[in-house]
């Protein structure tokens, strides 16, 4: 599927700012199921510094600093990615062997075991404690024995129909543990229980944030910026020992699979064709799609606008024949 995304970011700032510095995570990355054929970020006004570096999780992330007052930054990413349908959640006995309380077990800490870098998303990060709340809350998704696939999938399931999607019912500092007590909350909020979920259990899991292709009401026309950014949750399942190329010390073989608690949709690589891949970490904190620090501007009010469309379709809407 060919997409384009328009993502703007503007801050209007009471009083000039004189001095900033900002980090995005806007770029896409190719994966097994997208390729990035174009991006563009363009800054207003011009950065004094700016440069692009890999972050620990393996995502792109742009640095620029603003050296001259300005009381209006407007940040806006133009990307154009070829995503490829995912593969099902596998059913070959290898993976469907694996059960979650296996999973578990593979990552307590042992001494001179081999290192997974899988571990590094079992811990507590700053959106997503470890809490008997979470562990409370999806040990009915976990019957002893379950393939870690299945159990993953009952959780997505019951985070899916359990809670309740409402638009502007959190911020976007609200704790994991107050959406998950209120029972609703966002595409974030639902992303984060869900991890934290896993982890309690002792499973690692990590962030995805990225976009998703959405359709207008029917009979309606698509509207710029009227889209969001996405969330929802990669799982990691080892393979069992001997399998593969897997022998000795060795790190265990394994794969993330990807679920959207959201919209109830999962697949390995992506939960779906219509998912465009941002990044990865271990919550919002780690790929926040822009943060900084500034001197001056006392308030500032805050505008984002999202297009996910066909290039076609979106060429159409910026540039309407003449007369209408």
């Amino acid at each position: 599927m060919d997409l384009r995304i328009l993502h703007t970011t503007t801050y209007r700032y009471q009083g000039s700012v004189d001095m900033a510095q900002h980090m995005v995570h806007l770029s896409p990355v190719d994966t097994p199921t997208q390729t990035v054929r174009s991006h563009t970020l363009t800054i207003s006004p011009e950065p004094a510094a700016r440069s692009q570096t890999t972050d620990a999780f393996g995502n792109l992330r742009t640095f620029f600093s603003l050296q001259a007052p300005h009381e209006v930054l407007t940040v806006t990413a133009d990307s154009r990615v070829d995503t490829r349908a995912p593969a099902p959640l596998p059913d070959d006995p290898a993976w469907q062997t694996q059960t979650w309380e296996a999973v578990r077990d593979h990552f307590r800490y042992r001494a001179r075991a081999p290192y997974d870098p899988a571990s590094e998303f079992l811990f507590a990060s700053p959106h997503v404690p470890r809490d008997d709340a979470f562990t409370a809350f999806a040990r009915p998704a976990f019957a002893g024995g379950l393939p870690m696939l299945a159990a993953a999938q009952a959780l997505m399931e019951r985070i899916h129909n359990g809670l309740t999607y409402e638009t502007a019912s959190t911020e976007v500092n609200t704790p994991a543990l107050v959406a998950l007590a209120q029972g609703k909350g966002v595409c974030q909020d639902f992303a984060h229980i869900m991890a934290g979920c896993l982890r309690s259990l002792g499973l690692p899991a990590r962030y995805v944030s990225g976009y998703l292709l959405t359709q207008p009401p029917p009979g309606q026309p698509r509207l710029i910026g009227a889209d969001a950014s996405h969330a929802w949750v990669s799982v990691y399942v080892p393979l069992p020992p001997g399998t593969g190329a897997q022998a000795g010390d060795e790190p265990a073989l394994g794969a993330w699979f990807d679920f959207d608690p959201t919209n109830n949709r999962c697949g390995w690589g992506s939960p779906g064709e219509d998912y465009v891949t941002l990044a990865t970490g271990r919550d919002f904190a780690d790929v926040s799609p822009m943060r900084g620090v500034i001197q001056g501007g006392a308030n500032h009010t805050l505008e984002v606008a999202v297009t996910v469309a066909p290039p076609d379709e979106l060429d159409a809407l910026q540039n309407p024949p003449a007369g209408r």
